[in-house]
């Protein structure tokens, strides 16, 4: 067996097998290192299984509210154990076929557990940690324990859910996202700490499954990358169909007892109070995966637990990088794919882009969903851009309208010098969809004339796009 790769890849997520699939058209020699499961976090316990639970939400909201399209259902029921392990099998679906592309392209993988040696050195040990489902098995035909050896070693380790001390998850009453995906039974009520993505979608996933939600925030606002128009149109919604939502609230202490969890929670108003629930949901963010690799005894630099890499991924030592979540923020799928190709690119020999953060969009699937990019109206300002900021509500739009998903807002925000679209910001019924048409635009330096002068099919929800273009300009038709 060879032992001697171009390029090894440690961590087949997004950022690693999109990586070693790109390396291996460039005609490099790639191998990739995995631990536990092809496709890593977010195929096998993240981005895909969650939307298709999300999905199953989606479908039993609208059986309830059939009677809203003139339409007469049964009285529809939950079937936890179906729900689950149909978002399970989309995910088993997904990582067989990451198997299977990496096998099309010849990419070695070697199961195990990986430390970096010496520079160009890569160690694998058998791993610890066992396949957490039954179709997540070992792909046959995989290499092994051994030492193996590269000029190009990227780290694409991903990342793992930050946990507050005192408050560590249990996996019975303390849940972090794995448990959260896979409930033996839908819980009566249920307590999530924090509003970011992950908090959110689960929090609008346990709501429309009828338990009673109540979302504690530490900050201000829930969502708090979001603009403050979407944030604050969302918490009106939310609390329009009946989550209950803390801001300014901090959990200062669980107690755990046989029938849930009490949490001890100090309001914005001093007070303290006393939550309890059936399960906690800890959803405070996460952390990169950077320990046990050998990076410190080799000099590669990190920084509050990250990797501190440049634009194309190279860290201190030379060839060694990092790319994805272990590499920082945005902690996005699409940016650890985006970011390992440009890495493996420069190091082809190539000439790639470095990647622009301002224009990775950002996308919530709850109900309602979010999805933005660019700078908000605050961090515009805050730029030094004098601006012109246009809105439409989903309310006039004849598609909206016609779907029974009047509620939402898509928000624009430009530079009023140069027309530079700075930043989009929606939140309703398909946005996560329709933001790419803004990333599109910005990449590719579109003016407001421009945008204004694009036609746009009808009838469309795409058609707001064009209208908050035009009430950023004076010029909005159906408002």
């Amino acid at each position: 067996m060879a032992t001697d790769y171009d390029v090894i890849i440690i961590g087949s997520g997004p950022g690693g097998y999109v990586t070693a699939i790109r390396s291996a058209q460039l005609g490099l020699k790639t191998a990739i290192v995995e631990r536990e499961h092809l496709g890593g976090i977010c195929l096998n316990w993240g981005c895909i299984p969650t939307k298709a639970l999300l999905r199953s939400a989606e479908i039993y909201h609208y059986m309830k509210n059939a009677g809203d399209y003139g339409l007469t259902v049964q009285k529809p029921g939950i079937d936890a154990t179906a729900i689950v392990n149909r978002s399970r099998g989309v995910s088993a679906q997904l990582n067989a076929g990451v198997n299977g592309l990496l096998k099309k392209n010849k990419v070695d993988v070697i199961w195990g557990e990986a430390k970096l040696s010496k520079a160009g050195e890569v160690s694998v040990t058998a791993t610890t940690k066992k396949p957490m489902e039954p179709q997540h098995k070992v792909p046959r035909g995989v290499k092994g324990e051994g030492t193996y050896t590269a000029k190009h070693i990227i780290v694409a380790t991903g990342a793992r859910p930050r946990v507050i001390p005192g408050i560590e998850p249990d996996g019975k009453s303390i849940w972090t996202y794995f448990e959260a995906m896979v409930p033996e039974k839908m819980p009566k009520s249920i307590l999530v700490m924090g509003s970011g993505a992950i908090g959110m979608e689960f929090a609008s996933f346990y709501h429309a499954m009828g338990s009673e939600v109540t979302v504690i925030e530490l900050l201000p606002k829930i969502l708090p990358v979001e603009d403050d128009d979407i944030s604050a149109h969302a918490l009106k919604r939310f609390k329009k169909d009946g989550m209950n939502i803390l801001t300014g609230a901090k959990v200062a202490k669980v107690e755990k007892k046989a029938s849930g969890v009490i949490a001890h929670v100090e309001t914005a108003e001093g007070k303290t109070e006393k939550l309890s629930a059936d399960k906690l949901i800890s959803a405070v963010g996460v952390q990169g995966n950077i320990e046990n690799l050998g990076l410190e005894e080799l000099g590669v630099k990190t920084d509050r637990g990250i990797i501190v890499a440049d634009g194309y991924g190279r860290t201190a030592v030379k060839g060694i990088y990092a790319i994805g979540d272990v590499a920082g923020p945005p902690m996005l799928a699409h940016k650890a794919e985006h970011e390992g190709v440009i890495c493996v690119e420069k190091i082809a020999g190539l000439d790639p882009h470095v990647m622009d953060k301002a224009k990775i969009p950002g996308c919530t699937y709850c109900h309602p969903q979010i999805a933005s990019v660019g700078l908000t109206e605050v961090a515009a300002k805050e730029a030094g851009h004098k601006v012109r900021v246009g809105k439409f509500p989903f309310l006039g739009n004849g598609k909206a309208i016609a779907l029974g998903e009047a509620d939402g807002l898509v928000k624009t925000v430009f530079d009023a010098e140069t027309g530079q679209l700075l930043g989009a910001h929606m939140i309703g019924a398909e946005v996560t969809e329709l933001i790419q048409g803004f990333v599109v635009a910005m990449n590719l330096e579109t003016t407001e004339e421009e945008l204004m002068h694009s036609v746009f099919p009808h009838p469309t929800l795409s058609e707001m796009m064009h209208e908050s273009v035009l009430d950023a300009y004076d010029r909005v038709i159906h408002m």
